[in-house]
């Protein structure tokens, strides 16, 4: 939100208070907090008629610093809030001269006492810093306040993340509200709000409002980023790094690490789409015919109607299309699949749920009591209240039936357009809680599967999120057109996902609405099984690649099983996600954030630590693309290619730039049939450019993500080693570009003359 008419004035009907000095220090529970005038004191009548803010400093964990302000603290306290870690670790106050500094590992904050200003440093030097305005209240018409935060952009400081934004990946020059829409893939509007974003500099700003927080970053003031709420107070945290990793995973342990997907949710999913026809006879022809044209399958997914129209959601299957769903369910898991249905949050009015949802108080009321409906989407929707603990278990005994019958995991569809003309059960407010349903929505559903499923067996196909939804996975983009440019704009806005905590991402295989030529079809099916999460859907026609042509089965085929012999490789990086909170899909700044020329890519991404992939997004077959220094191979042929270049060069529908990074462990899997095997049995390790006095280490995990083994490789001048803990006779060695080594010694310790390479 702007409150300045450019350099000199304010907005009219707006005054801006900024603090001027700090009067008072006061030390309590390992906390500091600080009293500063928005007016200099020079006498002790000045101490009179004016607003005085209440800064509070904390660290709720090591290299994080917590900063509350107050104007009046009076205001009755509005829930829900963030679950928010904090350990209340004590900040280290020191105060020189005219200096006051606070310590949290290595971050420091630094603030001037006479004349108020705020430094944030670390052992790299200065991240950020303010001048007088880095603190405000604000009065604004209507008798309305707000409160802001504003901090210094460095020159060439790139910021990053506030959820998934198909807008440009890099935000200065944005204005960013955190409210959640249902606006596609093509507008400035998210499914996925996130208030928090990660700067090039190697910080973090995690502002701890589930309301509308509105950004300005390097917009209002283009040497500026800030940040809004309205009210009285103010409660933002800045998190150290230096790497973006770093940044990512203290913020991640804040707000909640991902749960580990189970190993069969990275296999490709296949859907009935929206709305075409389809019944048992449809489903069993779509999954044969993958069968038969040897598409490897995971997870069938029902769309919305499985259940009959006008009903959304009863969660009862329309037995006019599927009139044995027990005994189609069973059918489908004989065949070794998994399966997923639509649901919404949503009752309509014809659905048999609502009488019983509006009689027992589990749906959301106006302020008359009244039951809160409108027509958009379903006739006479009304809407589950979350707050209401009864509610919760209501709709989880609902879902639970379907558990029982066979359904392995939930697409949840939905929860943006959250009113707030509406009365919480609890009393929650309603302008915190429109984003933070989504929170509540997917935790609910989410519970009921570790419940029922296992907590490894638990998975959701989920689309709107806030602060904390990471903790749910995975996402996935949206509804999205069927051509190049929505391609793009996707990736973008997976990647501001993944820059925000989120370490899961998925997007429709060849668009949502319309339907992709085969062109782009092929290249999107190529992007897709390189992502962490695989799914055919749309919204007028079938996704099944024959549909398209005899070519665009070859690729589904030839991709998906690349995918599946990536497990091993793909779900050790999932179980560090769960660990770390680094995201398994990561934008090219997070792996290499000492080469600048990586800070604003948002067309190809590191799958992994290991593996970059860049999307072909033309006509022409024109891969363009990035490698950093170093000798780069690519995975499909071998080719190695010397980094540090922009390279521009034809793929066919086969290939595309997908290269793995020097001094890199590759562990293939023997099984390209299925998602779930077991990954050590005949495992491949592929070893990629091992420098000089160079060395590379890979832990190896089963399909429950349980750390199995390990492998590390170490090069000393002409001589590799190779050590596992993994029998010799289960697995072979290949040194890319040099000789496979074969198996066979009972040793688990490889010993490799090579030749160096000639300089």
């Amino acid at each position: 939100m702007k409150f300045t008419d450019g350099n000199w004035l304010v907005r009219e009907g707006y005054q801006i208070h900024f603090p001027r000095l700090i009067h008072e220090v006061v030390e309590k529970d390992g906390a500091v907090t600080l009293y500063a005038p928005c007016k200099y004191l020079n006498h002790r009548g000045a101490t009179l008629d004016g607003p005085l803010l209440t800064i509070r400093i904390s660290a709720p964990t090591d290299e994080v610093v917590r900063i509350q302000t107050w104007h009046f603290k009076g205001e009755k306290v509005k829930y829900p809030t963030f679950e928010v870690l904090d350990l209340a670790k004590s900040v280290q106050l020191e105060e020189k001269n005219d200096t006051l500094s606070f310590t949290s590992g290595e971050l420091k904050l630094s603030i001037s006492k006479s004349n108020f200003a705020l430094s944030f440093e670390n052992a790299t030097g200065r991240l950020t810093d303010t001048d007088g305005k880095g603190l405000a209240w604000i009065e604004g018409p209507e008798d309305k306040t707000f409160m802001r935060g504003q901090l210094r952009l460095g020159v060439g400081e790139h910021l990053y993340g506030l959820g998934e934004r198909f807008t440009p990946f890099v935000k200065n020059g944005q204005s960013v509200d955190i409210w959640n829409k249902d606006g596609g893939t093509s507008s400035e509007q998210s499914y996925k709000n996130i208030p928090f974003y990660l700067s090039s500099k190697g910080y973090g700003i995690f502002v701890n409002h589930p309301e509308e927080v509105n950004f300005e970053l390097g917009s209002e003031t283009v040497s500026r980023s800030q940040f809004s709420v309205e009210g009285e107070y103010l409660d933002y945290y800045f998190i150290n790094g230096p790497t973006p990793k770093e940044v990512i995973s203290r913020y991640t342990e804040l707000t909640g690490k991902p749960a580990l997907p189970p190993a069969w949710s990275f296999g490709l999913w296949l859907s009935t789409s929206f709305t075409t026809d389809y019944n048992e006879d449809t489903v069993n022809h779509f999954v044969d015919g993958m069968a038969d044209r040897g598409i490897p399958l995971s997870v069938f997914h029902f769309d919305c109607f499985w259940m009959k129209e006008f009903e959304w959601s009863n969660f009862i299957w329309d037995r006019r299309n599927f009139p044995d769903p027990e005994g189609m369910l069973k059918r489908l898991k004989d065949k070794g699949l998994k399966v997923c249905v639509w649901i919404n949050p949503y009752i309509a009015q014809k659905s048999v749920l609502f009488d019983e949802g509006m009689e027992k108080g589990y749906l959301l009321k106006k302020e008359n009591g009244d039951i809160w409906q409108w027509d958009l989407w379903q006739a006479g929707m009304a809407i589950v209240d979350f707050t209401n603990p009864a509610a919760c278990t209501w709709y989880q005994n609902k879902l639970k039936k379907l558990l029982d019958m066979g359904v392995d995991s939930f697409k949840t569809d939905f929860g943006e357009r959250i009113p707030t003309d509406v009365v919480y059960y609890d009393g929650s407010d309603p302008q915190k809680m429109h984003n933070y349903y989504a929170y509540k929505y997917n935790q609910v559903v989410f519970d009921l599967l570790k419940k029922v499923k296992g907590e490894k067996e638990a998975v959701v196909f989920a689309r709107s999120a806030t602060t904390g939804g990471q903790k749910f996975p995975v996402h996935w983009g949206g509804d999205c057109d069927s051509t190049y440019d929505a391609m793009a704009e996707s990736l973008r806005g997976g990647l501001s996902l993944t820059s925000s905590g989120f370490g899961y991402w998925s997007h429709d295989i060849g668009g949502f609405e319309n339907t992709a030529t085969p062109d782009v079809f092929k290249r999107w099916t190529a992007f897709g099984l390189l992502s962490s999460h695989s799914r055919f859907h749309g919204s007028s026609s079938y996704r099944v690649p024959w549909n398209f042509d005899d070519e665009a089965v070859k690729v589904a085929r030839h991709f998906t099983k690349l995918k599946n012999k990536l497990m091993p490789y793909i779900y050790a990086q999932a179980v560090e996600n769960n660990k770390t909170g680094i995201p398994l899909m990561r934008p090219m700044y997070m792996e290499f954030p000492e080469d600048p020329i990586c800070e604003t890519l948002d067309r190809q991404y590191m799958l992994g630590d290991s593996i970059l992939v860049a999307p072909v997004f033309n006509e022409d077959g024109i891969g363009s693309f990035y490698l950093p220094k170093g000798k780069w191979t690519h995975l499909l042929t071998g080719e190695e290619r010397e980094g540090g270049i922009w390279i521009k060069e034809y793929y066919d529908y086969f290939s595309l730039p997908l290269f793995v990074k020097p001094n890199s462990i590759l562990p293939l899997g023997k099984k390209d049939d299925n998602a779930v095997y077991d990954y050590l049995e005949g495992i491949t390790f592929r070893i990629y450019g091992i420098d000089d006095s160079g060395s590379a280490r890979r832990d190896l995990v089963d399909a429950e993500g349980d750390i199995k083994a390990n492998v590390t490789v170490e090069r000393m001048d002409h001589t590799l080693s190779v050590k596992t803990n993994i029998r010799k006779d289960q697995y072979q060695i290949e040194v890319v570009g040099k000789k496979t080594i074969p198996s066979g010694s009972s040793s688990n310790e490889t010993v490799l003359e090579i030749v160096r390479e000639k300089q």
